[in-house]
């Protein structure tokens, strides 16, 4: 009986092994800790795109222009009370801009302003002038000699030296006509040609500096009209060629035209001439002014 008990209790524990052991292996009875940290999620992976896609920089900004500051003479509203035709053009050296009454487009005689060319177109293509030649183009400038005008006007071509004017300088509204004191010339188109005679593009890098100091000590009773209405410290250093003529027709035409530090001026008149030379004299002085407000 005993016997039999012992065996029914071994069966029984090896049942009890059998069952049991697998149970705990598979569980987290051995070694399993409740802190333990779950396993990672696995990283989602990147698309293609994504993952291809260069990356993408930021176009450095345009760099800020200077601003410059205004010029001695600049754009401003100008009223003249006066009769007869007046027109007037500044150009800004600095930036080529131009501003100028509604009517700078209006051509008319030039007088003796057209001497600054005639003097230029001379000695771009005779950079080696005789003393003699340099003597006359000198008296042309300083003292406005008309007889050397002529004289120049024939060694220059006479009308084929007004075309080189138009595209040397860029023009747009002038041509010859008749003689050198009658060629057409508009107010914006003589801020061009001073424009023109101040860079070097009319005279030639060799003389240019020689006309312009010409132009800068032209007689006393020539500095009429923009030099006079100048600054005292500015007056010196400005280029001058002025024009003035009364014609058959009974009127005056009175022009002025001058190359500053950082600008250029031009003024154009025609008007009764019983008012005389004066009056257009007066208004190339008033139109200075308003344009240095």
């Amino acid at each position: 009986m005993r016997k039999r008990v012992g065996l029914t209790a071994f069966v029984l524990l090896v049942a009890a092994l059998l069952v049991g052991v697998p149970f705990v292996w598979g569980s987290d009875l051995l070694g399993a800790s409740s802190d333990a940290a779950a396993p990672a999620a696995p990283a989602p992976s990147e698309s293609p795109a994504a993952s291809e896609a260069p990356t993408r920089k930021a176009a450095p900004a345009a760099p800020t222009a200077p601003t410059l500051p205004p010029a001695l003479l600049h754009p401003a509203t100008v009223a003249v009370d006066a009769t007869g035709f007046w027109s007037w053009t500044v150009l800004d050296r600095r930036t080529g801009a131009m501003a100028g009454s509604d009517n700078a487009n209006s051509a008319q005689r030039t007088a003796s302003m057209i001497k600054a060319w005639l003097a230029s177109d001379y000695l771009r293509r005779n950079p080696n002038p005789s003393k003699s030649n340099l003597s006359q183009l000198s008296l042309m400038i300083r003292n406005s000699d008309n007889n050397a005008a002529a004289y120049f006007w024939g060694l220059d071509g006479r009308s084929a030296s007004i075309t080189r004017l138009v595209q040397t300088c860029g023009l747009t509204d002038s041509k010859a006509y008749i003689d050198w004191a009658s060629t057409l010339v508009s107010a914006r188109d003589a801020a061009r040609m001073g424009a023109c005679i101040g860079d070097g593009r009319a005279a030639g890098p060799k003389w240019t500096d020689w006309l312009l100091n010409e132009m800068r000590n032209v007689a006393n009773d020539q500095k009429f009209g923009i030099t006079p209405a100048l600054p005292a410290a500015e007056q010196a250093g400005t280029a001058v060629k002025n024009g003035w003529i009364a014609r058959s027709d009974g009127k005056w035409h009175v022009n002025c035209m001058a190359i500053g530090t950082d600008w250029v001026l031009s003024v154009l008149t025609v008007y009764p001439a019983a008012k005389g030379q004066g009056y257009g004299e007066n208004i190339c002085s008033s139109v200075t002014r308003q344009l240095q407000a």
